[in-house]
């Protein structure tokens, strides 16, 4: 009797705690990529692979045509859709030659690189004097990073990216994602 009792119990802990854990999960919804002077940058390709129900991933080329580029900011901006999309939390612009160079003085813009950082060629000080490539970056990779690191509410979001060289607007990018 006491042995029933007992692994009564032991279930209704673990069930207790098995259900009142939250699991969110991250899905990339679009990705859409800009460039404002062709004669720069041109984006050879930029899209969202969905390979199957769980698996989708995120590449983007960039062809760079005025190297070597020593000069570069980068303007993230997080939004929250609710009637639009409006500002949410993180609005900043980072001198990447810089960052690259000493991570350490920023931590939310360590925080956002650590997304890219896997899967692209950014990683590395300026001069750039090659194409930029974000390479088959799938949504389960920061999956850990928004939910568990720094968590978000539920909802639809887009991180938008103005990429700056020579103090001049170059690109945009946006990455549309859910959380649910």
């Amino acid at each position: 009797m006491a042995i029933k009792l007992s692994l009564f119990f032991v279930f209704l802990i673990f069930f207790t705690y098995y259900f009142t854990e939250v699991y969110s999960l991250v899905e990339f919804t679009n990705v859409q990529c800009e460039s404002l002077d062709k004669d720069f940058a041109l984006f050879e390709y930029c899209f969202l692979k969905s390979v199957n129900r769980s698996y989708k991933y995120v590449s983007v080329k960039v062809k760079l045509l005025k190297l070597p580029i020593t000069k570069i900011k980068v303007q993230f901006a997080l939004y929250k859709r609710a009637n639009g999309y409006l500002p949410f939390l993180y609005n900043m612009t980072v001198d990447a030659c810089r960052f690259l160079k000493t991570p350490n003085p920023n931590p939310i813009a360590l925080y956002f690189y650590n997304f890219f950082k896997d899967y692209s060629n950014i990683n590395h000080t300026c001069p750039y004097n090659h194409d930029v490539v974000l390479d088959k970056m799938p949504y389960h990779s920061i999956n850990t990073k928004v939910t568990k690191i720094l968590p978000f509410p539920e909802g639809k979001y887009m991180l938008e990216g103005h990429w700056i060289a020579y103090d001049i607007n170059r690109a945009i990018t946006k990455f549309y994602w859910s959380l649910t």
